[in-house]
């Protein structure tokens, strides 16, 4: 028989695992609340018309398609499957796929629900995706994304306020982290100056992968792309920059941007944004950084990444504005930005670190030892008002030899054990047992509600 398994790239979670995840889900949803975002949420599949084209020939190439059910070949004719043209037999076979992000499915909502909805929208959503990626460290191939956005104002305050959740968020984890932001249009600009705006997508899909496989592999890639070796040593001259104070990064810029239009407007967003984050404190919300180009067609100002200092990892957050998202879809004009919290890549920093605090893997707090009938029927109330006071409580199911029932609390790290025989009932002092230290107390049920509130 063939041993039971799971896809590559994808996860089982223990219970003692999934409550520090929930701690992570929680921990992002408390901010996201406090500054007005409301939930919703959308299908794991979308049609596949929603999304192709949205995130360049590489994103189209990761998205997980669904086979039409019944007879998903009654559309394909022979000459179909000797012209070995991939893409219109997968659209023949398949109508739907899982959603790759949670971005492109939200633009789809908003226009399909414009009459019910309140603009600016301000939404969060916290739900699985889907990537056929190949599966390495931090990168999964079914993953959830905590996404906040606020749709139908294009005010630089919006970018201001996702840096102060970005910030706040990371704060409250326990994570060290650097937030880089670039503009879309100061690469618009680069671009420009060089006479390749033709070839902007090519290029921001180069520069985005600079981290990943350096300066020299970059330019290589933008030679293939028959961009001139004048653009090219340009375009190296601004991501290698040595500058790194934000004035003189300005400045730089300013100077070589002179020229484009598109690109004066980049730089002025990203200098009014520093502006606005001055206002309320004196740290430094985000570093300039001009190799950040974010390889997804969609974004056209903003854009955002925040990396974990302490562990490498890859992006543990990102984002950006997107301008004209909605148009796609026939409501155009509407524009719209947001961030992504990668909750696998934070959980995995966090084990890495052992950053989860105690009260994050937080479960059952004191254990019923059950030596039968009687004695449970006298514990169940006593079980009762201990949960009404928000402890996690549980009563041992059957009255089985003691040593099990201790054996089973040590397993799963229980804190404290009650044990009320018949001796106990009389009394109305019951036995209370701290597993850690081996100490045991006679105590009234008020008083050990009490010791177990105090800790």
């Amino acid at each position: 028989m063939e041993k039971p398994s799971i896809p590559k790239g994808t996860r089982d979670f223990l219970p003692e695992e999934m409550v520090k995840r929930n701690y992570v889900f929680d921990t992002i949803k408390s901010v996201f609340q406090k500054y007005a975002y409301m939930p919703i949420e959308t299908p794991a599949m979308e049609n596949l018309s929603t999304l192709l084209g949205k995130y360049g020939d590489e994103g189209d190439k990761l998205l997980f398609k669904i086979l039409n059910s019944g007879d998903f070949l009654s559309k394909v004719r022979d000459d179909d499957y000797h012209k070995k043209d991939l893409n219109k037999l997968s659209a023949k076979i398949s109508e739907k796929g899982l959603r790759f992000d949670l971005t492109v499915p939200f633009a789809r909502y908003v226009v399909q629900n414009r009459n019910e909805i309140i603009f600016p929208f301000k939404r969060y959503q916290i739900q699985p995706v889907w990537r056929a990626d190949k599966p390495q460290r931090g990168r999964y191939r079914e993953f959830y994304q905590c996404d906040v956005d606020v749709i139908g104002s294009d005010s630089l305050l919006n970018e201001v306020e996702l840096l102060q959740i970005i910030n706040e968020v990371f704060e409250k984890l326990g994570i060290s982290i650097t937030t880089k932001l670039n503009n879309r249009k100061i690469l618009l600009g680069l671009a420009e100056i060089t006479n390749t705006s033709d070839k902007f997508i090519d290029i921001t899909v180069a520069i985005d992968k600079f981290e990943k496989i350096g300066i020299e592999n970059v330019c290589k890639e933008l030679a293939s792309k028959a961009i001139p070796e004048k653009a090219i040593q340009t375009i190296k001259s601004v991501i290698t920059s040595k500058k790194t104070k934000f004035f003189e990064q300005i400045k730089e810029l300013k100077e070589l941007l002179a020229d484009s239009e598109i690109g004066k407007e980049g730089i002025e967003e990203v200098e009014e944004i520093y502006s606005y984050t001055k206002t309320f404190t004196e740290k430094e919300l985000f570093e300039l950084d001009m190799t950040l180009a974010r390889g997804l067609n969609y974004y056209t100002g903003s854009i955002f990444e925040v990396v974990a200092n302490d562990v490498k990892m890859g992006s543990i957050c990102g984002g950006g504005r997107y301008d004209d998202l909605t148009g796609i879809f026939g409501m155009p004009d509407v524009s719209g930005v947001g961030i992504s919290f990668g909750a696998d890549r934070i959980f995995d920093v966090l084990m890495e670190l052992d950053k989860f605090p105690p009260e994050s893997s937080k479960t059952t707090q004191l254990f019923f030892v059950n030596f039968g009938k009687k004695e449970a029927k006298h514990c169940l109330p006593l079980l009762a008002k201990a949960r009404k006071e928000g402890i996690i409580a549980e009563l041992y199911p059957q009255a089985v030899k003691i040593k099990k029932q201790m054996t089973y609390a040590n397993k799963l790290n229980i804190p404290y054990v009650v044990i009320i025989g018949e001796e106990e009932i009389k009394s109305g002092l019951y036995t209370f047992k701290n597993m850690h230290s081996g100490e045991q107390k006679h105590l009234s049920f008020r008083d050990i509600i009490e010791d177990l509130k105090s800790e």
